[in-house]
């Protein structure tokens, strides 16, 4: 399995029967094709769709059915369709109970970097800062360092802060982290990596709270 492919399906383990789950740009999107087959979600998509279901194939992709990252998907029987006004009106309200996001940069507290991509022409920021300051839980899944090879779980964003909030969790391809009293804390090592590994590559300091799963959460 891929690396984004392995966080996806780790993240996925996270959700509980009856989530109402918002999935960010990026990897977050890739949740939906991995959730264990005894738990049923809502997908949310801050575009105006509650019910978004697996990815399509090429040959089933309808131009005119995509999430907020403008990907194809398919919708579950049941699922509905609204303005974005009442979708942001959910995600305000309280009404999702977690939120799968990726990040460009995350702090030692927690708190992340997602809004704006350097060099690049943004029209909106998105629904990340109402997701990071309405949804119930919130959940990271990001590779663990950058295209470069630096990490991205660093002392100080060097990128504007989304939201003051800290995050739930962070999962990565190499470790999970939970966010608890200002501090990140390692609960996980992924099956492939050692713990010499994670802290090579975090620019972040860490507590090591250990599980009886710390090993390995198989996926």
């Amino acid at each position: 399995m891929k690396a984004k492919e392995y966080i996806a399906a780790r993240t996925a383990k996270e959700l509980q029967d009856g989530d109402v789950v918002n999935l960010g740009i990026g990897i977050p999107t890739l949740v939906v094709d991995y959730l264990p087959r005894d738990v049923r979600v809502f997908v949310h998509s801050e575009n105006g769709i509650l019910g978004v279901g697996p990815s399509p194939g090429p040959e089933h992709a309808d131009a005119d059915l995509v999430n907020a990252g403008k990907l194809p998907v398919t919708v579950e029987e049941g699922s509905s369709f609204f303005d974005s006004a009442a979708s942001f009106g959910m995600i305000r309200g309280g009404h999702v109970d977690v939120t799968i996001l990726g990040t460009l940069e995350i702090n030692q507290r927690g708190q992340i970097a997602n809004w704006a991509v350097p060099g690049k022409a943004v029209l909106g920021v998105g629904g990340a800062m109402d997701l990071l300051e309405g949804a119930g839980k919130v959940i990271v899944a990001t590779m663990h360092t950058n295209k470069d090879g630096q990490p991205k779980i660093v002392k100080e964003t060097s990128l504007e802060l989304t939201s003051l909030r800290p995050v739930d969790l962070i999962v990565t391809e190499l470790a999970v982290f939970c966010v608890r009293d200002g501090r990140l804390r390692l609960i996980e090592l992924a099956p492939h990596s050692t713990l010499e590994e994670v802290r090579q590559k975090t620019g972040a300091e860490f507590d090591i709270e250990w599980r009886e799963n710390m090993e390995t959460k198989g996926v």
